[in-house]
């Protein structure tokens, strides 16, 4: 990448680390493929089809104001924190207090917000690899130090004495991602209540808190009937983050929230340090159309049984051709092992035939490659085909 002149020397290190991401959404002749009629588009987990009709109805209804405040400034209204509130008592038996529900503009932003509050310069963040595309930057733009920890490679589970050894005195958070994108693997119950007793202890050593983020995102997208075990559950000084657009498909659509449990004890001095935060990194709330919609979309998902028919006939057929692949937990990512150990010339292989997949060197999981489950039906009986062909009959490249 050739440096800016203008630009700070932060802003090009941070373009430095999103810079392969970067050149994979501006590549044109991506776009373009991706977009041609019979491309098959595995890529990000964007919607292949239209959306839910309850969802645009329920946006239309809260179209015509109601008093001359209706699309006024906003920031966390109260009858969409009520709604979240509810909801969350229902969802996880939880008596969450509406106060303690700040509305955000996806979990993007309640991401932001929590590391620009909770972070002085070179506080460390230990964050789970592999991870989202975009922790280590957020980090980084908060002035923190990221930590990679890896999870276990074969289970795909924490590996708490990993963790362990990656505390120091200088850690002030932890990001855990469950159910994980890319693995799909949702975390144990014994595995999280360990690193919640591993926590505790290491902020009496070190004699500060350290805090737990939850990135939620996708805990309603739970498959064969698991129970899903939330991080906040077994640790009080957590922070849960949760966004709409995964449940909804609707990531253009941006809303979410952070929620403070109702047993952390600073909550209320937290509350309010989030809050300014929120506001000086560009009024991050959600549009005020949303957030009068939110008692009304917060009961609409995708359909998770169709979703999972997906997930059952893709892992059944790909690994009747051949592939190594293990059966997601949640989630809507399929991460087959590469059969060339260069992911980004197979996926670069299939693309070449209409079919595109991430690489998984994009997810810190080279020698993979990821399937986005988002696809149509008729995009994943297209891309069989492919997917055979490109694993028994594609010429490999020198190794």
């Amino acid at each position: 990448m050739n440096p800016i002149p203008w630009a700070s020397a932060r802003s090009q290190a941070l373009q430095a680390t999103l810079a392969p991401l970067m050149t994979t959404l501006l590549d044109p002749r991506l776009q373009a493929g991706r977009a041609a009629p019979g491309a098959c588009d595995f890529y990000f987990g964007n919607p292949q089809e239209l959306p839910l009709p309850g969802y645009v109805e329920a946006l239309q209804r809260r179209v015509p104001p109601q008093d001359k405040d209706w699309f006024a400034y906003k920031m966390s209204e109260p009858a969409a924190q009520q709604a979240v509130a509810r909801s969350l008592h229902r969802w996880r038996g939880v008596a969450y207090h509406p106060d303690d529900i700040l509305m955000t503009t996806g979990a993007f932003a309640g991401l932001a917000i929590a590391l620009h509050t909770l972070l002085d310069p070179q506080d460390e963040v230990i964050f789970l690899s592999p991870p989202w595309f975009f922790y280590e930057p957020m980090i980084q733009s908060a002035f923190g130090t990221p930590v990679r920890v890896s999870v276990d490679r074969e289970t795909f589970e924490l590996d708490l004495a990993a963790i362990q050894e990656a505390i120091s005195p200088r850690t002030r958070l932890v990001l855990v991602n469950s159910p994980n994108n890319p693995t799909g693997k949702i975390y144990s119950e014994a595995s999280l209540r360990a690193l919640a007793h591993m926590l505790e202890a290491a902020s009496l050593k070190v004699g500060r808190r350290i805090y737990l983020i939850s990135d939620e995102a996708y805990s309603r997208i739970v498959f064969d009937r698991r129970a899903y075990f939330s991080p906040t559950q077994a640790y009080p000084h957590s922070l849960l983050i949760y966004t709409y657009g995964k449940t909804l498909l609707t990531p253009g659509q941006r809303i979410g929230f952070i929620a403070l449990a109702p047993d952390l004890p600073e909550r209320e001095p937290l509350r309010r340090a989030l809050m300014a935060t929120q506001i000086l990194l560009g009024f991050a709330f959600p549009n005020a159309l949303l957030q009068h919609a939110i008692g009304e979309i917060d009961a609409l998902s995708i359909d998770l049984r169709h979703l999972q028919q997906r997930r059952d006939l893709m892992v059944g057929a790909l690994r009747e051709l051949g592939y190594q692949l293990h059966s997601p937990e949640g989630t809507f990512y399929l991460l087959p092992r590469s059969p060339w150990s260069d992911d980004r010339a197979f996926t670069a292989q299939l693309a070449s035939q209409g079919v595109y997949c991430l690489p998984g060197s994009s997810v810190e999981m080279p020698g993979y490659f990821r399937i986005s489950l988002t696809a149509s039906d008729a995009m994943i009986q297209r891309s069989l085909p492919v997917f055979e062909n490109a694993l028994q009959s594609a010429p490999r490249p020198p190794t």
